[in-house]
């Protein structure tokens, strides 16, 4: 398949884009055409036109109340936080027609026991979006992408189980686990111009797996 080239001219900054669905969009973002800055979020920024920020990497945990004060400061400080304070930074250089892409998560639809607090800021970045939206708007766009399970270094304690695997695949409607290249090809959508009446929207990338709050 040909990869359009519709972010030509432009510049992405992409966070926590080592490895993992991060990688994978800031390939895609390089492959249809944007200049592409792999960044950590305490850098500082120069002119850009598009930001994608991505949490990865996060702590999981059993239960919500039981969970260290620490590891819900270190959960909220990466997944929301590190978020807004990115583009606080990144606002005053963003020009007419930028966009936002934002990276949530399936779990933060209905967070599994087994990382609750981790998909509890993902649900928190779904509310993140529409505020941002409405607070950027009409010069950026600002929408989010909220994976299924991938298999990446992060999933692996899920998706390495073959009989967890096996669960999460049965469902879903299409009876596969999603990919990082998906999940790149939605981010690339939403960022470029074909997105362009679309903001404050959430897109769920799980091949059919349920999603309701």
């Amino acid at each position: 398949m040909e990869i359009p080239k519709r972010l030509k001219g432009k510049i992405a900054i992409v966070t926590a884009s080592t490895q993992g669905i991060g990688f994978a969009i800031a390939e895609r973002l390089g492959l249809e055409g944007a200049s592409v800055v792999i960044s950590s979020r305490r850098q500082k920024y120069g002119k850009i036109d598009v930001v994608v920020s991505n949490a990865a990497a996060n702590p999981s945990v059993d239960s919500i109340l039981q969970t260290q004060d620490s590891v819900l400061d270190k959960l909220w400080e990466i997944n929301v936080k590190a978020t807004i304070l990115l583009l606080k930074d990144a606002g005053p250089y963003l020009s007419k027609g930028s966009s936002v892409v934002i990276i949530s998560s399936i779990a933060g639809y209905n967070p599994p026991a087994s990382m609750a607090m981790y998909g509890v800021t993902k649900t928190a970045l779904l509310g993140l979006t529409k505020a941002l939206a409405a607070e950027m708007a009409p010069k950026t766009r600002v929408n989010c992408v909220a994976p299924g399970f991938v298999p990446t270094n992060f999933a692996s304690f899920i998706t390495s189980n073959s009989a967890m695997r096996e669960e999460l695949e049965a469902k879903t409607l299409l009876g596969r686990l999603g990919t990082t290249e998906d999940m790149g090809a939605a981010a690339a959508f939403l960022a470029s111009d074909d997105a362009s009446y679309i903001t404050g929207e959430t897109i769920v990338v799980s091949g059919g797996m349920p999603s309701r709050l």
